[in-house]
């Protein structure tokens, strides 16, 4: 696990999340400095208390990645196996989805079950059928 957090894609991440860190408490002063200046504002106070919420949720982002990077085990290397690949053709291992990526169609409703649902959907379909003449 520690491994895939030294890849070059991760160190880049992880310089990012330092440098977003460090910036953020550099704004929190800066707002604060201006805030006790001749022309500085309640907004400016409000500033200087926000950013550095914006630096916690940037170190509480980045606990968030490593920890799901690290619970990815062999189940994420599964899941990029049933990916297709560069030619289109999926690899043949059995898939871990358990539903489909598209539902079922759902089924008719009659005039008699809900006419006020019959009627919308018989008003969608015109609408659907007008689009592809359009086409």
């Amino acid at each position: 696990m520690k491994r895939k957090l030294l890849t070059p894609r991760w160190m880049a991440l992880h310089a990012l999340f330092v440098v977003a860190t460090i910036a953020t408490g550099f704004l929190a002063v800066w707002q604060w400095d201006r805030a006790h200046d001749a022309g500085g504002s309640f907004q400016n106070l409000g500033y200087a208390l926000q950013w550095p919420l914006f630096g916690v949720f940037t170190v509480c982002l980045w606990v968030w990645l490593i920890r799901m990077e690290s619970r990815a085990g062999p189940d994420a290397e599964a899941a990029k196996a049933d990916l297709p690949d560069e030619s289109g053709a999926a690899a043949a291992t059995p898939s871990t989805r358990r539903r489909p990526l598209v539902p079922p169609p759902a089924s008719s409703v009659d005039e008699d079950e809900d006419p006020e649902l019959a009627a919308y959907n018989r008003y969608l379909a015109e609408l659907d059928e007008a689009d592809r003449r359009d086409r």
